[in-house]
């Protein structure tokens, strides 16, 4: 028991040590890229201060024979155990107790003002569609009023907190500022047309009630809260990944509302005119809400087979009914069409680039292997990033707004980079903006070997392999998404050094480009950045070349190339017209030659 127990408390004891050096290593890690980066901050590095009380533990030694004990701690005490420490922390009751109401909202970004906004909806709703039905049918009765009212009034409590807790803390735009004093917030709003909407929401016409009863009608101005439901519908929208769905169900809630209230009309010309007292008005038979609206139904969608009106108050409200439901049905179909419209505005667009580039095609007869190539490539980039070109989507943004972008989809990658490592922060922030997404086919060459190298690339996504060996097929090294290759031609002198293998993508890549003549456009305003990346540069290509060097491979071409060797028997020749001696040609000529040779070596 004593032996299990030390090794019990030993294995514990190296667990933590284990910890221990693991987090050393990612410090020294941290520290090593913050030397070779000065631009690095660290603010990622430093713990956020806590108000939490430290309180050392250490570790608990087991008894013989026995687990380890553990002290409790109390039951009002909340204890979080990490290495050799103990954090203590209060319990989420205490945070939900002493929060906060914020004194200033704003409207755009502030999620919980749009939570707020779905149950001013949701009381909205209640009203104008239960408002209708308790009017016209006879749902609402002395045994369930009870009911009713709570509902009335616990929606008139959401429109009292959203007119004296939100609506008052809402931030503003004045002259470009956002004014987030309280005094200036409340004053917005009382001047408001909204305020004005919101009082008329809340007269209390409930009064009434001991005088006519309660008749629903009476609460018809709560109906006039329209306008939080228009803002919910443009926050909602704000924030959704695909907000035509949303819409295509408004749209839709739309028409079921007008069918809903041509429904309670219904009833009520049927209980005006007597159920069941001619063949056009209900007859009191089934569920009265379903009936009513299958006609409703039927009635503005004017698909006919109805019953002929007999007294002139039915053929008037038949004729408005008909003219209502042509001109709603109209602007309903209209609504929806644009609202499917927006929905497919990217695809419709596709389509037409596809069709336009595949009648081009046809017309200048390129071969059917080039063509497929193409419409692959239509597809996969589609089908990828959901668009043809991702400048035109950030063309219409600030300048401020791209480069925010660019660093939240490009920044971790290009810093990456060792030849960029050191460099101005605002150079590299530049360089983002230059990048240009290119998808390349399976197969496909990036670059080949020999061609000048003007780009650098960048694998977001898929994968490359680099060729090389005597045929130029046998693959060297497969790179994934996040290497880079080709960054050393965009300093290269002389119009760039030649590329010196093979690059294909093996299946299909989506890599990130950045030209030559970008870099040198953005390098006019950074001379420190340019200076280190020109020494960076000189000092990469001198280690890529010294193994070719080692093995004596060709080095750099020589600007005059050597002499061939003279032929043996020109060299007779010359030796034997030298024993005769003389100034002859062959002998000037046999001179000339040796001074070209000791000019050579």
């Amino acid at each position: 028991r004593i032996g299990s127990a030390t090794s019990l408390s030993s294995a514990i004891i190296n667990n933590r040590l284990q910890e221990l050096v693991k987090l050393f290593k990612e410090r020294t890690e941290k520290v090593k890229e913050k030397l070779t980066d000065p631009d690095v901050t660290s603010d990622d590095e430093s713990p956020v201060a806590s108000p939490a009380k430290l309180v050392p533990a250490a570790a608990p030694v087991p008894p013989p024979g026995g687990e380890p004990e553990r002290d409790n701690p109390a039951g009002d005490e909340h204890y979080c155990e990490m290495l050799c420490c103990t954090f203590k922390y209060r319990p989420w009751l205490d945070h939900l107790k002493n929060y906060q109401f914020p004194t200033s909202i704003d409207p755009f970004t502030n999620l919980m003002y749009v939570l707020w906004l779905f149950f001013v909806v949701m009381a909205w709703n209640w009203n104008c569609w239960l408002i209708p039905v308790r009017w016209a049918f006879p749902y609402q009765t002395p045994a369930n009023i009870h009911c009713w009212l709570l509902m009335d009034y616990l929606c008139d409590l959401v429109y009292l907190l959203d007119i004296l807790v939100f609506q008052t803390r809402l931030q503003f735009v004045q002259g470009g500022d956002i004014i987030t004093d309280k005094k200036a917030m409340k004053e917005n709003y009382l001047r408001s047309q909204r305020f004005k909407m919101d009082v008329v929401c809340l007269l209390p016409l409930d009064f009434f009630y001991f005088k006519v009863g309660v008749n629903p009608l009476l609460r018809f101005p709560r109906c006039l809260k329209y306008m939080a439901f228009f803002e919910f519908n443009n926050r909602l929208e704000a924030i959704l990944s695909k907000a035509y769905i949303y819409r295509v169900i408004r749209t839709t809630a739309y028409l079921l509302y007008s069918l809903h209230v041509n429904s309670c009309l219904y009833y009520w010309a049927s209980a005006y005119e007597g159920l069941g007292s001619t063949t056009w008005v209900y007859d009191g038979e089934g569920n009265s809400y379903i009936r009513c609206y299958y006609w409703a139904v039927k009635t503005l969608i004017t698909i006919g087979g109805l019953p002929d009106p007999k007294t002139l108050f039915e053929i008037v409200f038949q004729l408005l009914n008909y003219f209502t439901g042509v001109f709603a049905f109209s602007i309903m179909i209209g609504q929806m069409r644009d609202v499917v419209g927006a929905a497919t505005a990217g695809q419709t667009y596709y389509r037409s680039c596809m069709d336009s580039t595949i009648k081009y095609m046809n017309f200048y007869k390129i071969p059917k292997t080039v063509q497929n190539r193409v419409k692959t490539w239509y597809e996969y980039t589609w089908h990828s990033q959901g668009m043809l070109d991702e400048s035109e989507l950030l063309v219409q943004l600030p300048d401020k707004m791209r480069l925010d972008i660019a660093i939240d989809v490009n920044y971790n990658i290009v810093s990456k980079v060792a030849l960029f490592q050191g460099c101005d922060r605002q150079m590299i922030f530049d360089m983002l903006k230059r990048l240009r997404s290119v998808v390349y086919l399976p197969n496909d060459y990036v670059c080949k070997k020999g061609e000048i190298g003007r780009e650098m690339y960048i694998i977001q996504a898929g994968q490359v392999q680099v060729l090389g060996g005597p045929d130029g097929k046998t693959v060297l090294v497969t790179l994934k998404a996040g290497s880079v290759f080709g960054e050393i031609s965009l300093l290269a002198a002389g119009g760039g050094n030649r590329r010196t293998a093979n690059v294909i993508a093996h299946g299909f890549a989506n890599l990130f480009i950045l030209d030559k003549k970008d870099l040198n456009e953005i390098l006019v305003h950074y001379p420190e950045s340019q200076k280190l990346l020109r020494k960076k540069a000189k000092k990469m290509l001198k280690n890529n070349n010294k193994p070719k060097d080692e093995k004596g491979a060709p080095g750099d071409p020589l600007i005059i190339p050597p002499k061939a060797d003279t032929p043996k028997l020109f060299q007779a020749a010359l030796a034997a017209t030298g024993r005769m001696g003389g100034k002859r040609p062959l002998a000037q000529l046999r001179w000339r030659l040796k001074e070209l040779k000791a000019m050579q070596v």
